[in-house]
């Protein structure tokens, strides 16, 4: 293993972790701070309710389609270089989009976002891969990253709660400024930037290949979300994004200077982790986006009430991600923890599927919330830490961009999926009833129990899944395939 001395960033590896972090933060509070602001922007602008999804969904597409180049960018150029641009960026982006006078400026900014985040987020995560080399430390270093992580979507809520109802669905977007300058600033002189000694060439065909398929993908899923899942624009966007990807694979197993080189995801523990990070995203947004839709619709809390009730999950999520990979993953390894994790998250949405028209907070989603942040925290920290753990140095980018696309493409799954069944469940509650208030209350709940049953059903399938393919006790890399030092 490389000695710490010969690591530039050694010495301030510390407060390095509070920049990445930072911009981690920021990143993952874009996820749903902008869904508590799209009903005063929509008002605001004057958009239709068919439009609004794309607030959301230019943002989601971007950010998903060009992970796999950004993280190679970072490679090829510098991941400093790389993560301060997108830092800028984003504030660039954030700043349009929070002064934006119509739809499609807010719809461009949004996708701009996407754009630059696909930049930045793979280089955060490569430079935590790169900047913590000792196990002892490198758990401590993760298990903060994955509270964050886990933690921020929770925290996103609550903040665009507050600065919706006291400021203006604006400042969800303004609010980007404060992280990114803080962190650009504190990237520039911390970071040092090191680029490869031997640039290959950018893989063109794969490139094109990959962003296509993963757009294809991503636009196919929001549009089952919307036209649903027979629609012929979802099949043929659904259809062609499994066929792009099936061909990017056969160009990366030809290629001289892949965009993904297939090591990276050939490692059954790597792979496994990847597909454990999906699984979470697939699942965990169960629980965001409906039972927020059920606290300020059926039980009538306002957006700041709402984002306070998750707070007990975010302080959950915090404490199983740091113990599970400062103290537990160096002893066992990741595969007791993320199974563990999994079947605690499962639970927790079991618990969650109770609820009714009369429910409590403290009695009937509390415990539910607390046994997810548990199981979310024991996922998502080790799973990354084992996705980057022992890849080759000049593939530490691409490694880490590998991790947000499963998140990313694993949340649009879910999300689609998940909305079809509540819509269906609804509907089928509906069915025969004369319309009123009462029947329609019935119907909503019904819909929310719905899917955090299918949530509980997905997070029990991760655990099968974790099961099966990671290794059992802790995982040495391989030789020659240390964590490696800063590019």
């Amino acid at each position: 293993m490389p000695s710490s001395h010969d690591n530039p960033h050694h010495e301030r590896r510390w407060a390095i972790l509070v920049v990445l972090g930072l911009a981690q933060l920021m990143v993952i509070l874009d996820a749903t701070i902008v869904n508590i602001a799209l009903p005063s922007a929509q008002e605001s602008l004057g958009f239709s309710d068919d439009s609004r999804q794309w607030v959301i969904t230019a943002y989601a597409l971007a950010f998903g389609s060009l992970l796999l180049l950004g993280g190679r960018i970072g490679d090829l150029f510098g991941r400093k270089r790389v993560f301060v641009v997108g830092l800028i960026g984003f504030a660039v982006a954030s700043a349009v989009g929070g002064a934006a006078q119509s739809f499609e400026v807010l719809v461009g900014a949004r996708a701009l976002q996407g754009v630059f985040g696909a930049l930045l987020a793979p280089a955060a995560l490569s430079l935590l891969s790169t900047t913590f080399t000792d196990p002892q430390e490198r758990g401590k270093a993760f298990g903060v990253y994955g509270a964050i992580a886990g933690a921020g979507a929770a925290i996103g809520l609550l903040l665009g709660g507050i600065l919706t109802e006291y400021l203006s669905w604006r400042w969800c977007l303004y609010v980007n400024l404060f992280f990114a300058v803080a962190a650009a600033a504190g990237g520039i002189v911390l970071l040092h930037n090191q680029t490869a000694t031997i640039k290959p060439k950018l893989d063109i065909p794969g490139t094109i290949t990959a962003c296509l398929g993963l757009f294809a993908l991503v636009y196919g899923f929001a549009e089952a979300e919307s036209s649903g899942w027979g629609a012929p624009l979802t099949l043929a966007m659904l259809i062609g994004g499994v066929l792009l990807l099936v061909l990017f694979v056969a160009i990366q197993a030809r290629s001289a200077n892949p965009l993904l080189p297939l090591r990276v995801v050939r490692d059954r523990n790597r792979g496994g982790s990847y597909l454990a990070v999906g699984i979470v995203g697939a699942g965990m947004f169960g629980v965001f986006l409906f039972l927020t839709y059920y606290l300020q619709q059926n039980l009538g809390y306002s957006p700041v009430t709402t984002g306070l009730a998750f707070l007990p999950m975010s302080v959950a999520i915090t404490i199983s991600a740091t113990l599970s990979t400062a103290r537990l993953m160096p002893r066992l390894g990741s595969r007791p923890l993320v199974v563990t994790g999994m079947l605690l998250a499962a639970a927790g949405m079991a618990y969650l599927a109770q609820i009714g028209v009369d429910s409590t907070y403290v009695a009937d989603i509390l415990p539910g919330l607390i046994l997810m942040g548990l199981g979310l925290g024991a996922v998502i920290a080790p799973s990354m830490s084992a996705a980057t753990y022992g890849v080759d140095p000049q593939d530490a980018g691409v490694g880490s961009a590998m991790v947000n696309t499963t998140q990313q493409v694993g949340g649009s799954i879910g999300t689609a999926f998940l909305s079809t069944m509540v819509a269906s469940a609804i509907s089928s509650s509906m069915e025969g009833k004369v319309p009123s208030p009462q029947v329609a209350e019935l119907a909503s709940v019904h819909g929310y129990t719905t899917a955090f049953w299918w949530s509980a059903g997905i997070f029990l399938v991760g655990a099968v899944v974790s099961a099966a393919l990671l290794e059992r006790g802790v995982v040495q890399p391989a030789p020659g395939a240390e964590p490696a030092l800063a590019h």
